[in-house]
């Protein structure tokens, strides 16, 4: 064995060898750098995270009932995403194909997935670049799980996600992030992924809402439509979990970049003065319409302004990054407000936060994006042409397409795919009317213990009781963002007296 093993002077053609080099007889890391390496593999370290962080925050907003499921669905996603994104996922977006529109099965399996340069930069191997991506689609399932709010049956909700990533997500990001995807070539900015990861779980999560249908556990038709939602019952957990994503966030659109560079850190800084701007706006809006702030409304606040310059981050100057997180949690703040005229229980807010948010995210990118931004990496140069501000003034309309695109084709096919499913034997999307009163921990989990749960919810020999206010923090309120403001009118709390009576205790 010899000392020292030769290195290729140039990588061989990917059609002659896919994987770059013999690792027997070359040293195929030599030619990256060590600092890109490093920086795109500690990233992906964090942003795993950021997965089961999304499962914490949804189980603060979810009544107590349905908190552990949400925690189950986050490890899910992280377990299950991972193996379908190495079987074929991972092909379906970053295989060498020349269709514009879906990638096909030469990486299966991660084969031929070694050490040629990665389709997203040249700077880092294809190897390092899967090792990051299956990230992506673990947190993008995950913001989506939370649709099933309370009362989405569990084995139909995971066989979802994974018809979902295979036909909504890959095909998204194949059209978005391969060199050969139509808007790719189109020309659309998209740095981190608003179209494949916000605004497709975004507008997926409302025909989730709008297929399974209102909790039945709600008050009343009336009250429903008047923005009365069940507060969160566990605040301490919501932002427990957003600062997790917060942090997470940090890696999700820094190591986009692909490589180590003054672009990473300004992306970084983008990140972060763009949540506080988001956080910061959402609760003064809060506070101008109720009197009071609420940490969900700072949470949702910070997680607006982080989806708004997903796809910004990259392109936009350090001192309108702000100003995008502040207009986009302004705009997510609005759809929340007024999301009761759409008549759909979509309590979580994915399609008011993601949908919309990213949404205007990529109108923003388009209108903010400035040339030198992207060519702080040290390889793009001038191969960006900016937006408006650099009078490029047909970039709102590919960032509107690439936008509207998303939108469409992710609703549309989260429809068929919940429709088919729910034809199949078996697999009915809605739980019960005994399940979801009881919970769907107690459905589904071993976690939950039946006696506490049957005196938490009102449940003896006689069957299933109403739900109760026997848990003091799971009661009926209204939502800061909603019409009427931030506490419950007497009037509903005399009408729920009236109509809802203590459970027994022994």
């Amino acid at each position: 064995m010899s000392d020292a093993l030769p290195i290729p002077e140039e990588w061989p053609e990917y059609s002659i060898d896919p994987q770059g080099g013999d690792p027997l007889t070359q040293d195929l890391t030599s030619p990256y750098d060590k600092g890109d390496l490093c920086w795109i593999l500690v990233c992906t370290i964090l942003c795993w995270q950021i997965t089961p962080a999304i499962g914490f925050y949804y189980a603060g907003m979810h009544r107590r009932k349905a908190a552990l499921t949400m925690i189950f669905q986050s490890l899910f996603c992280a377990s299950a995403c991972g193996i379908q994104f190495w079987i074929y996922g991972y092909s379906l977006y970053q295989s060498h194909a020349t269709n514009p529109f879906l990638g096909n099965g030469s990486l299966a399996a991660l084969h031929n997935v070694l050490a040629q340069p990665s389709l997203a930069n040249t700077d880092i191997p294809d190897l390092l670049y899967a090792c990051f991506g299956f990230t992506f689609v673990t947190a993008t399932a995950m913001i989506l799980a939370g649709a099933m709010l309370e009362r989405g049956r569990l084995w139909p909700s995971m066989l979802f996600l994974l018809c979902w990533t295979t036909f909504v997500y890959y095909v998204l990001a194949y059209f978005e992030w391969n060199p050969n995807g139509w808007l790719y070539q189109l020309g659309v900015y998209d740095f981190a992924g608003s179209g494949p990861v916000h605004i497709a779980s975004g507008f997926s999560a409302l025909a989730w809402s709008m297929m399974l249908g209102p909790r039945i556990a709600d008050s009343t038709i009336a009250d429903r439509k008047r923005g009365i939602h069940y507060k969160p019952h566990n605040p301490f957990l919501m932002g427990l979990g957003t600062v997790f994503i917060w942090f997470g966030w940090f890696a999700f659109n820094g190591a986009s970049t692909a490589n180590l560079s003054l672009r990473s850190v300004y992306v970084v800084i983008n990140t972060n003065l763009a949540a506080c701007g988001g956080g910061i706006g959402w609760v003064l809006l809060e506070y101008l319409y109720s009197g009071k702030f609420s940490i969900w409304g700072f949470c949702s606040g910070i997680i607006s302004g982080l989806v708004g310059i997903t796809p910004a981050a990259g392109f936009v100057p350090v001192y309108t990054a702000a100003l995008v997180g502040l207009m986009t949690s302004s705009c997510c703040f609005f759809t929340n407000k007024y999301k009761y005229l759409l008549s759909i229980d979509e309590g979580l807010d994915i399609f008011a936060i993601h949908g919309v948010g990213g949404f205007v995210g990529d109108i923003l990118t388009g209108f903010f994006a400035a040339k030198f931004v992207p060519a702080l990496d040290g390889v793009s140069g001038d191969s960006y042409d900016g937006g408006w501000w650099d009078h490029n003034w047909k970039q709102m309309g590919y960032q509107l397409a690439a936008a509207t695109t998303c939108a469409v084709w992710s609703f549309t096919i989260s429809c068929i795919l919940l429709f088919i499913i729910n034809k199949i034997p078996g697999c009915h999307i809605r739980a019960s009317e005994e399940d979801e009163i009881k919970g769907l921990d107690f459905k589904y989990l071993h976690d939950v213990d039946e006696e506490q749960e049957s005196r938490l919810f009102g449940i003896g020999s006689g069957g299933v009781g109403h739900i109760t206010g026997a848990a003091p923090n799971e009661g009926v309120g209204i939502l800061s963002g909603s019409p009427e403001g931030g506490s419950t009118p007497s009037s509903t709390k005399e009408k729920e007296r009236e109509s809802v009576q203590p459970a027994k205790r022994d």
